[in-house]
């Protein structure tokens, strides 16, 4: 039987998938079969977000199990790739295999205190200048440390190997082995404020800086590595686990943005703009990220990336906080209701905000509300404040140098919400692309285990199917109105955050 099938590991924020997908001898990736199971997320304090580790392992032995069923036989799969959230933070037990803690979710604010305490000492260019990333909540780092704190004699059995550290990915193949691989991927590992950029390797002054043992922490080796192979009895074959990337890099990679000056925008819980910046390192002067674009078949690709930290969680608010809406594919109905926003704007700093303002103390924020205005009011700003901030991140690539893009391309849950399309290509003034096929960052997983294990050779592949498209048109004046209210809704957020 020919090997000609790819598992693809999805482990969101909010759920966990798994996906079949058929390769073709011309390169082409089709799915085959799908399996979703929902992520409870659990709230403990204002700014903590966390999840139960052993729940997302179990979704994904079920959607693994559940996908391979429906594909006919685990005989067809030639190998296993994995993409997840990133930045969320887990320590387990190195014996018994049990989360000794919940896992800190990349949301999570909790650190916030002492990443300014070591602001404040003056180590931030040192990160930076190692990492490409700013001292902030936001990375693994800070969570490591954090958590080690919570297990008595936590650093001592860190060092001895008793305790492990690790992002989701890291966790995932430590169970999908059986615990005989403690492993990472460059692009994850470049998200903890442990890793230096130019070595690929953990720093030993990081790591002192923040004081996680690296003993603790996984092997770092390119996303297109053979990473180990999955117990037997789990998934009925020892599966090669041959692809691994943090979720926004393997978005990029599905994209086939491979080239330096490509770029892609992802809406889900959050958002995130990745720029491949090609093979050299580039230091952002606007405050958004360095980080790995891509490392696999013997080449790495850097970029610039900027974070929003409440995109689709904006509209999930909307939805279950305020009631305003019955589900998230209404919302594009309400805010068509009304003819503009009626001078309301919606900041949704729930947990602080991202690139380029960099706010963790920041909270959601509204402005400009009369006695004419109501619930779909809300609706609308939210949706309109996903164009606001992804003009900010435009605008600050282009602060570093970036040419000007003429088309962005987007996927992600948001992006079927045409409203909101729309209004990205008009506030931004560029055309905005949406595939056809929305499930991005699984097929980015799923190109890099398919090179890992020479069933495809080469990362590029043809595209899927034609693309949806979007063309700016609204008029300039009013474009630079609206912006101007965003930023002043903005500065309202951060100045209420400073007053706290």
């Amino acid at each position: 039987m020919k090997h000609d099938l790819v598992l693809s590991i999805d482990q969101g924020t909010t759920s966990t998938r798994a996906i079949a997908f058929e390769v073709s001898p011309e390169g082409v990736f089709s799915v085959l079969a799908v399996s979703q199971i929902e992520l409870a997320q659990h709230f403990p304090q204002s700014g903590w977000v966390e999840h139960d580790a052993e729940e997302i392992w179990r979704a994904v032995l079920q959607t693994c199990r559940e996908v391979i069923k429906k594909s006919g036989s685990v005989e067809r799969f030639a190998a296993v790739g994995i993409t997840n959230q990133r930045e969320t933070s887990v320590i387990w037990d190195a014996e018994t295999g049990k989360p000794l803690h919940r896992a800190i979710v990349w949301q999570d604010r909790r650190t916030a205190a002492e990443m300014d305490r070591l602001v404040e000492a003056g180590h931030e260019d040192e990160v930076r200048e190692q990492t490409g990333l700013i001292l902030d909540p936001y990375f693994s780092a800070s969570k490591f440390s954090w958590l080690l704190d919570q297990v008595e004699n936590g650093r001592a059995r860190a060092k001895s190997g008793e305790i492990k550290l690790g992002t989701i990915d890291s966790w995932l193949m430590w169970k999908l082995t059986n615990g005989t691989a403690h492993v990472t991927d460059v692009t994850n590992a470049a998200r903890t404020n442990l890793m230096a950029l130019e070595t690929m390797q953990w720093s030993p002054s990081l790591c002192n800086l923040f004081n996680v043992p690296v003993e603790a922490l996984p092997e770092i080796k390119p996303s297109d590595s053979h990473f180990g192979d999955c117990e037997p009895s789990l998934l009925g074959r020892a599966l090669p686990i041959h692809g691994v990337a943090g979720d926004q890099q393997s978005a990029l990679v599905g994209h086939g943005a491979l080239e330096a000056g490509d770029a892609k925008i992802t809406y889900g819980t959050g958002a995130f703009l990745v720029a491949n910046t090609g093979p050299e390192i580039v230091r952002s002067e606007a405050r958004l990220l360095g980080t790995m674009g891509w490392a696999a078949d013997g080449k790495v690709h850097y970029a610039l990336e900027g974070s929003i930290f409440s995109a689709g969680s904006a509209v999930q608010w909307l939805r279950d906080g305020l009631k305003a809406i019955s589900d998230s594919r209404h919302s594009e109905a309400v805010a068509q209701t009304l003819d503009d926003n009626g001078g309301v704007y919606l900041v949704p700093g729930f947990t602080g905000l991202g690139a380029p303002w960099w706010e963790p103390d920041a909270r959601g924020t509204v402005i400009g509300l009369s006695r004419d205005s109501g619930p779909a009011h809300l609706v609308r700003a939210a949706l309109e404040s996903l164009a606001y901030q992804t003009y900010d991140l435009l605008e600050a690539l282009q602060k570093d140098g970036a040419p000007p893009m003429k088309r962005l391309k987007v996927d992600g849950g948001v992006t079927a919400n045409a409203f909101v399309m729309q209004f990205i290509a008009d506030i931004c003034y560029i055309e905005v692309e949406r595939p056809a096929f929305q499930e991005m960052t699984a097929l980015g997983a799923a190109r890099l285990a398919a090179l890992g294990c020479g069933l495809t050779q080469t990362l590029w592949a043809p595209p899927q199917t034609a693309p949806a498209l979007w063309q700016p048109s609204m008029p300039a004046g009013e474009r630079a109105r609206l912006i101007k209210g965003w930023r002043r809704a903005v500065k309202a957020a951060i100045v209420a955050a400073a007053d706290d």
